[in-house]
């Protein structure tokens, strides 16, 4: 499937909207779906049968995250940090589909610098991307999820609750994105609208390769990682979207402004 390709049904029609049906498949928009804990949710609801809307900047990564279904799962490739990509982002999704019911605010980025070396422009940067995009990219959505009855579902870090030496602005900046999870639960709750968040911790993905530290560095920071995780491992992606698609689901709908760990114990040891 090429990305950006909007889906077909099976009338032929070119939007996925499926008007006349008491119970339409859940829309749901996965950003940073190309790899990691993005992709492995994407899969996840699409195997629960929802629509899954994978947005991200890399066309390939994307196509191979649809491969998993491609019925299910249509690929998007924007740039979330882009003036109008969070607008076009849900106009699309609503072009496609119709409906949005729950929207997965994954995409981050990682880089090397710290304290000492920040500029104004990398900070800007990792800001853009890991902490205004998803306020930006919420705001956009809220009214097709207030429409639906919809869930927002942050993605964070189990760093963010304690510190990341060297790292601090990228932990800072999933910080704020949980004290925004449980505003937003608080401020949202009136419109039918929940929200939370996962904070994984040591999980097998490909953030750090794309982060510019040297094997050596990676190394250092699994093992930093590991020597704080009492379960003595690192997780799966696949593990985290269990999370998330467990937190959007309707069996969860007395569950608002939580900060659900998937950190093998590391906030706790």
């Amino acid at each position: 499937m090429d990305t950006n390709t909007p889906p077909s049904n099976t009338n032929g029609n070119t939007n996925g909207n499926t008007n006349g049906n008491p119970n339409p498949p859940r829309t749901v928009l996965v950003t940073g779906a190309g790899t990691g804990i993005g992709r492995a949710t994407a899969h996840a609801f699409a195997a629960q049968g929802a629509h899954v809307v994978a947005v991200g900047r890399r066309e390939t990564p994307l196509a191979e995250t649809a491969a998993y279904d491609e019925a299910r799962i249509t690929p998007l490739a924007m740039d979330i940090t882009a003036d109008d990509g969070p607008e076009t982002i849900v106009r699309t999704a609503l072009e496609w589909y119709g409906r949005l019911d729950v929207l997965v605010n994954n995409a981050a980025i990682v880089t090397t610098e710290s304290l000492r070396t920040y500029t104004r422009a990398s900070a800007h940067t990792q800001l853009a991307t890991n902490l205004l995009a998803p306020v930006l990219l919420t705001q956009a959505a809220l009214p097709a999820l207030e429409e639906s009855r919809g869930v927002i579902v942050n993605v964070t870090t189990s760093v963010g609750q304690r510190g990341w030496p060297g790292n601090s602005l990228y932990a800072a900046g999933k910080a704020a994105l949980e004290l925004l999870t449980r505003s937003w639960a608080v401020e949202l709750a009136p419109h039918g609208i929940r929200v939370a968040a996962v904070a994984p911790g040591a999980i097998e993905t490909p953030i750090a390769d794309h982060s510019g530290y040297t094997p050596e560095q990676r190394a250092a920071i699994r093992k930093w990682q590991l020597d704080h995780t009492p379960l003595g491992r690192v997780g799966r992606p696949e593990e985290v979207a269990w999370a998330i698609s467990q937190l959007a689901s309707p069996q969860a709908s007395f569950i608002t402004g939580v900060i659900l760990p998937v950190d093998g114990g590391a906030v706790v040891a």
